[in-house]
């Protein structure tokens, strides 16, 4: 992804333009599309009861010298050997985050090479990684607590229990594309929203939650749906064509209500309703910064949110290597801006079937139609990508299969 020059970040904010210049600075760096990178979650389980809690300690002596600081303040967090980043969430849910390569092949083989890592890392303990997006054995349970944590639990927590089922209970694929050229970031941006009801519905995992199914397909973005949305629904919208997508995340992220504000102390609550805007008009003893600003960005969970780069987050966690095949999915549809287009057109019928999708998956007739064509126009450009001979067949397999669904439910 591209980079950019250092920025203090430590500036006052008093004007709601300056705020927006530097959301517009941070968040769309255009350029040549050249990285695809890729973020994996998993809830983990005792392997011999796979319904048995598992603790922070557990997983501490698990992970070793590559556990995070909010698991050992005393970790010094090493990368797996082909670069990842481990990171665990609230649950116990253990992220990979890889970093960008520049091909689908280097990104599928070097992630799949600190997955294997990871996952023998975790057998020595006696444990092992999901294989859905929602925990199907347990009940929401916190692991880790932070400041951070425990401020979003109490805000969620005025709506229901869907906060700490997203918290605690959920785990995803996060695909992380470059936002592209200035000219064709619009075309991209609309895309990576219209094609999000179809994917999620053909590669929805998580019916089954702490033991019991849901009728949910994807019981995980029924919590998503449902915990905030004003930090949670899709910022573009059907009907907004190519509007600009500097201008329409920067009115998302200054009226979203603050979650939490850093603070010495272990409590960061803030009262309810306070937006970063109404932060910058003084609703606070002080000023917001920008780092401040930055970090209210990174506690805003659209199914699309842009980082410098667009963080695809619809996708339920897959079992065992599936999880290549969302990701070579989405690589394809972007690799091209033909492609692309083509992509946006086939997902603009459903893209705002996004509970249709979570609800019914595949078995919603107009989202099944959607799925069938990218599925179809994901196959028809995977060739170029020159994957390795085994891995291209076996993503062509996964693909065909959720194809093979939809075509019995398009109908």
């Amino acid at each position: 992804m591209v980079t950019s020059p250092e920025l203090d970040r430590s500036a006052i904010l008093r004007e709601a333009g300056t705020a927006a210049g530097h959301i517009a600075r941070i968040c769309f760096k255009t350029g040549p599309p050249l990285l695809t990178g890729v973020e994996l979650e998993w809830t983990v389980h005792d392997a011999a009861d796979p319904a048995r809690p598992v603790d922070r300690d557990r997983l501490r002596a698990a992970l070793g010298r590559h556990s995070p600081t909010t698991l050992d303040s005393e970790s010094p967090a090493e990368r797996l050997h082909h670069g990842g980043t481990v990171t665990v969430e609230p649950g116990g849910q253990v992220e990979l985050s890889t970093a960008p390569r520049p091909s689908l092949a280097a990104l599928l083989t070097d992630t799949d090479a600190d997955v294997g890592e990871l996952t023998r890392l975790l057998a020595a303990a006696g444990l092992t990684l999901g294989h859905s997006g929602i925990d199907p054995h347990r009940p929401p349970r916190p692991v880790v607590d932070t400041p951070r944590y425990h401020a979003m639990r109490r805000a969620f927590d005025r709506r229901g229990p869907a906060g700490r089922t997203m918290m605690f209970s959920t785990a995803g694929v996060q695909v992380c594309l470059d936002a592209g050229e200035r000219t064709d970031l619009a075309t991209r941006w609309t895309a990576a929203h219209a094609v999000g009801p179809p994917l999620l519905a053909a590669f929805a995992t998580a019916d089954r939650h702490a033991g019991r199914l849901t009728g949910w397909a994807s019981a995980r973005m029924a919590a998503w749906l449902t915990i905030d949305p004003t930090r949670t629904r899709p910022v573009w919208q059907p009907g907004d064509g190519h509007r600009d997508p500097v201008t329409a995340w920067t009115g998302y992220a200054l009226a979203a209500p603050l979650i939490c504000v850093r603070a010495d102390g272990p409590d960061w609550t803030v009262p309810p309703g306070i937006t970063f805007a109404d932060w910058i008009d003084g609703a606070l003893p002080r000023p917001p910064t920008t780092d401040d600003l930055d970090y209210h960005l990174s506690t805003l969970f659209p199914p699309v949110r842009p980082r410098g780069y667009l963080e695809i987050r619809y996708l339920d966690a897959q079992p065992g290597r599936e999880w290549t095949v969302p990701v070579a999915v989405l690589a394809a549809l972007f690799g091209d801006p033909a492609t692309t287009a083509a992509a946006a057109a086939c997902g603009a019928p459903v893209a705002d079937r996004w509970y249709q999708a979570a609800r019914y998956g595949l078995a919603d007739p107009p989202v099944a139609r959607a799925a069938r064509e990218l599925l179809d126009l994901a196959l028809a450009v995977l060739p170029r990508f020159d994957l390795p001979a085994g891995t291209y067949e076996e993503i062509v397999r996964g693909v065909r299969r959720r194809r093979a669904v939809a075509e019995r439910n398009a109908r």
